[in-house]
């Protein structure tokens, strides 16, 4: 599969001028099970340069999001959020418990030229956990109740793009509908990753998403769109197993509790096909609570981190890079120590001349705990995370072809 963006329209493409917009974005943050705090802002934040555009165009702006899973810890109101919003905003953000009912419909009728209301978590409509085609979401009650109040709709969720659910892809069939600020910076970021332009590309993986990442890998062998893959965490230790390498059974027995076992045979495959995959020299284990390194053949401990080879290594291979993207940390920087991998790749790829991409989760973190001056230098903070990976690893994003049906159906066609 070839990886491919369709044309979409962006805020500067429509005039959304004194109209009534329905905005979708992500305010789904990390949130204190105990005490119902905000953890971290940061997607919130992202989202209010795109509201407040729209509040300075008088448009009378509706926001609507999800936050956590039903059933999950995280499930919970968005009062905090529309609160947050306006302490961001230094602007008074209305919000009201209901989403598709009389109370929510009035307030959204009185709403006035330059004012904002946030509805309710949309998780607690049944409709939204479903997931189906663009034509049949447009069908749902959701949908049909509230679109008829709205002149337009702008979609800024790219994080939930590899989602087909009615916020995301049923108000685009009905309503003119364009990509917000933030949705707007993640697709040319991906634009500039995908492009056979700018070469050479550097990706630096690791992290959770395993057998993601691996999808990626192949997707990008396959497209022939990495110059160098360099794997660090759990992915590293994949590729290393799948080249013969003994990294001690701890290791091992780690791999095998995570079902991580069954993609070695795939990674031996992207080895034996002569893919650019590069995979640590050395490693970090701990010993009596210190950081310690040895090399992969004489690992004796549960890896934790990439070692100073491997870090030198890799970082000379990112100096011509025009294009790094860094997804997933080198190790796990919940401990101190073990941090070092993740913040060397990070500050050494900031000091090339390529257009860096963090993309999402950790790295997004990492970030803030750089220099003032390299963090600056940052090409982009997806945001995404799950959904750059799908991207990625070829897979088709409905959000985005939504975006693309409804320009022709709404906004190119005039």
């Amino acid at each position: 599969m070839v990886l491919e963006i369709p044309p979409i329209p962006f805020m500067d493409d429509y005039d959304l001028s004194e109209k009534k917009v329905l905005v979708r974005v992500d305010f789904n943050v990390p949130i204190d099970p105990k005490t119902g705090v905000i953890l971290n802002d940061a997607r919130i934040k992202a989202h209010a340069r795109t509201i407040k555009e729209l509040i300075d165009l008088n448009a009378a702006v509706v926001v609507i999001s999800h936050q956590g899973r039903p059933g999950g810890k995280e499930f919970t109101s968005l009062k905090i959020h529309a609160e947050r919003l306006s302490e961001i905003l230094s602007y008074n953000v209305k919000f009201i418990d209901d989403i598709i009912g009389p109370a929510a419909r009035n307030e959204i009728k009185k709403l006035k030229n330059a004012e904002v209301l946030v509805l309710e978590n949309t998780r607690l409509i049944s409709e939204e956990i479903i997931e189906a085609a663009p034509e049949k979401q447009a069908q749902t009650f959701f949908v049909k109740k509230l679109a008829p109040l709205f002149d337009a709709f702008v979609l800024d969720a790219f994080s939930t793009a590899h989602r087909s659910q009615p916020s995301l892809v049923g108000f685009p069939m009905v309503l003119p509908s364009v990509a917000g600020r933030v949705f707007e910076a993640e697709i040319k970021a991906l634009s500039k990753i995908i492009s056979r332009e700018e070469r050479p590309k550097v990706f630096v993986l690791g992290g959770a998403k395993v057998e993601d990442s691996l999808k990626v890998i192949e997707t990008l062998v396959r497209n022939k769109a990495a110059d160098r893959i360099l794997t660090t965490g759990l992915l590293a230790e994949v590729f290393l197993v799948a080249k013969g390498i003994n990294i001690g059974k701890e290791n091992i027995q780690f791999l095998a509790e995570k079902g991580l076992i069954g993609l070695i045979p795939r990674a031996r495959r992207l080895l034996m096909m002569g893919a650019p995959i590069e995979t640590p020299y050395d490693v970090a284990i701990e010993k009596n609570g210190k950081r310690v390194e040895v090399p992969v053949t004489k690992v004796n401990g549960r890896i934790m981190d990439i070692g100073t080879e491997t870090i030198k290594s890799y970082i000379q291979l990112m100096n011509d890079a025009k294009i790094i993207v860094l997804r997933g940390p080198a190790g796990v920087i919940e401990k101190g120590s073990f941090k070092i991998g993740t913040i060397k790749l990070a500050e050494a790829a900031l000091r090339t001349s390529a257009f860096t991409i963090f993309g999402g989760g950790h790295f997004t973190v990492v970030a803030d705990e750089l220099d003032e001056k390299l963090r600056k230098k940052i090409g982009h903070r997806s945001l995404a995370g799950g959904a750059l990976l799908l991207f990625l690893a070829g897979e088709r994003l409905p959000a985005i072809y939504a975006l693309a049906e409804s320009a022709k159906k709404f906004i190119w066609r005039r």
